[in-house]
């Protein structure tokens, strides 16, 4: 193990249960389950910024991204950039409309505001299954991600650091709560900032310059330096269907929607987009753009995934190397902490509070067994994440898809749509989900298109077509 890698990065993660020390003491100031689950509403401009920014780039924007940057070329630095709007799009559609109605219905999951628009137990036990299938697998990528990058920086056993990794995690997110995520996410992401600049710089510095760079990716392979990318990777197709899973879909991720719930008034929204859009912009060009430029500098790894703590190892001074290696563990811890509240949230809110709803009021019990579900949750997952695929990006996709496929219709229709109906949501639920899962299973892009886009153009149609029959919706658009 290397030691001086190590020391900077104990003292990161002692500065992060010390946030969530602080967040724990403040859980006895307000309701439990408002505390707890969403810091009673009072997160700011800069934490809504940095928090939504940090839950939504993860394992896959510091590993799995730059190891595709680094084996397709500089054209996947190009398609990193297309992720720029998600916030801006995410905040701007859900926003204020989704925070009153959260409000005025004193909603805490995304559940609660699809039980509150459509007055449908089946529709959030539905969602409730589906949120959770769909997380089981993303938050297994993070913990592989976290193993795997404390690995090859640090010299720590896989199995090791993942138990390491683990369990630090799911400890201080049982304890703090929503605050110490979002305390511990802004921290975060100002770790991400000055880890991301770090080593962009020394990159660029060892290959030379960039000129020499891509003059040594071109040596290497043309394809590098094409627009394409290697295998002709980057077509227009290939594109849209990228654009469309990791930006617009975005907007249907329930771990980033309840930010959109959380914030305290219009000026931290409209200062949250700015600065988040900002904030994503750097940290996607940054280590997308540094993982391309290491195949310079490393040209013969087999995994691609190691190309970011490789570079971190051979090219950081020991101490710059430890504060590095809290950056990329930032952006999968911040989107850990955010997936595994709601997975708490949606176990004893949406499912068991439906089944005792007597106990909503025994505040004692709740904060037991909601610590205890995060934990034990946080705990099953290292089982999850013991044998690791090669490549972690794409199954981070397939997840990010199955919940975009269940969701963004549903959640973007219940607002905005007057007519929108029960039967409209759960056959849109039902034929997105099921869709996805059968395009992705079996590898189909029909029309060379990623399976989200059928997916959801098929989600869509149901919803349009179920609506016709049912109910109407418990509470119209027209009452926000």
């Amino acid at each position: 193990m290397r030691s001086e890698v190590i020391v900077p990065l104990v003292a990161y993660l002692a500065l992060v249960f010390l946030l969530s020390l602080y967040a724990f003491r403040q859980r006895a100031q307000g309701n439990f389950l408002q505390e707890y689950f969403l810091g009673n509403r009072s997160m700011g401009g800069f934490v809504l910024a940095m928090t939504i920014t940090a839950t939504y780039i993860s394992a896959s924007s510091f590993i799995g991204g730059p190891g595709a940057a680094y084996k397709y070329g500089l054209s996947w630095v190009l398609l990193s950039i297309i992720q720029l709007p998600a916030v801006w799009l995410s905040l701007g559609v859900l926003g204020k409309k989704f925070a009153i109605l959260a409000r005025r219905y004193n909603a805490v999951t995304l559940n609660d505001m699809l039980l509150a628009r459509f007055g449908s137990p089946l529709l959030v036990w539905l969602a409730s299954v589906s949120l959770l299938v769909a997380f089981i697998g993303a938050m297994t990528v993070q913990f592989v991600g976290g193993a795997r990058l404390l690995e090859t920086a640090a010299g720590i056993p896989y199995d090791t650091g993942l138990l390491i990794f683990g369990i630090s995690i799911a400890l201080y997110t049982a304890f703090g709560g929503f605050r110490a995520s979002v305390l511990n996410d802004a921290f975060q992401g100002l770790v991400m900032l000055l880890g991301t600049a770090i080593l962009l710089v020394a990159v660029v510095h060892a290959a030379g310059g960039m000129g020499a760079a891509v003059a040594t990716l071109r040596h290497i392979d043309p394809a590098l330096i094409s627009p394409s990318g290697v295998d002709g990777i980057l077509s227009p197709k290939f594109m849209t269907s990228f654009w469309i899973l990791v930006c617009f879909g975005v907007i249907g991720l329930p771990h980033t929607a309840v930010r959109c719930i959380s914030y305290r008034d219009s000026k931290a929204v409209h200062r949250g987009m700015i600065l988040g859009t900002v904030v994503i912009g750097v940290l996607m060009l940054g280590m997308h753009l540094a993982g391309a430029l290491g195949r310079a500098v490393l040209p013969g790894l087999n995994v691609p995934d190691l190309v970011v703590p490789t570079l971190m190892v051979q090219l950081l001074l020991p101490l710059l190397a430890g504060i590095f290696l809290a950056a990329p563990l930032a952006a999968i811890m911040s989107t850990i902490n955010a997936q595994l509240l709601q997975s708490s949230a949606t176990i004893i809110k949406d499912l068991y509070l439906s089944l005792q709803p007597k106990q909503a009021t025994n505040e004692r019990r709740l904060k037991r067994i909601s610590s205890l579900v995060t934990l034990v949750l946080g705990l099953l997952l290292l089982l999850a994440a013991w044998r690791p695929p090669e490549m972690i990006i794409w199954l981070n996709l397939l997840a990010f898809g199955g919940m975009e496929a269940v969701f963004l219709w549903p959640l973007v229709l219940g607002l905005y749509w007057e007519r929108a109906n029960v039967a409209g949501a759960l056959s849109s639920m039902i034929t997105g989900g099921a869709s996805y899962a059968l395009l992705a299973g079996f590898n189909l892009q029909p029309g060379g298109f990623h399976p989200i886009v059928l997916a959801l153009a098929l989600s869509l149609l149901a919803f349009l077509a179920g609506n016709r029959f049912g109910r109407p919706a418990t509470i119209p658009v027209s009452s926000l």
